[in-house]
């Protein structure tokens, strides 16, 4: 497996540094976002090294997939958004120049551009509960898989 031992994004995924899994397999590490825009933001990484969408392989682009599509019915039954944003951000606009992909709970009243600001987001309430959505989370997807 191609791990850049340099790379945050491989840190990340393979919980070399602190991080609340919510799903993992032998392809991708689920997290919380440490910044959420809204409880239950979750962030997809390969576990392998992979800088932008077009250099992933077939099990991995597929693991992806499938991660998005079971945090998605997890945020749904847990969180009862109106909507979820899935988006991966590639080249320089990638924080940590390791691919991911956000699975983000959104509701009506809020303005998706804030997501994009460089101003800090008003999320003190969300970054409190992350434990607690963690292990929510986390169970609901034992459940249904």
């Amino acid at each position: 497996m191609n791990v850049n031992l340099n790379c945050l994004g491989c840190s990340l995924a393979n919980k070399l540094s602190p991080v609340h899994v919510v799903y993992e397999n032998e392809y991708v590490c689920c997290i919380l976002d440490h910044d959420p825009f809204n409880e239950g933001h979750v962030m997809i990484l390969p576990k392998e090294h992979f800088a932008d969408v077009d250099e992933l392989n077939e099990d991995t682009a597929n693991a992806v997939i499938q991660a998005s599509r079971l945090i998605s019915k997890a945020i749904k039954a847990l969180y009862k958004p109106d909507g979820i944003t899935i988006c991966q951000n590639g080249g320089i606009f990638s924080e940590l120049t390791h691919f991911h992909m956000h699975v983000i709970p959104r509701y009506k009243h809020q303005s998706f551009a804030d997501f994009y600001m460089d101003e800090p987001l008003n999320n003190e309430n969300e970054k409190n509960k992350l434990l607690n959505t963690r292990d929510e989370l986390a169970e609901f997807i034992k459940r249904i898989i």
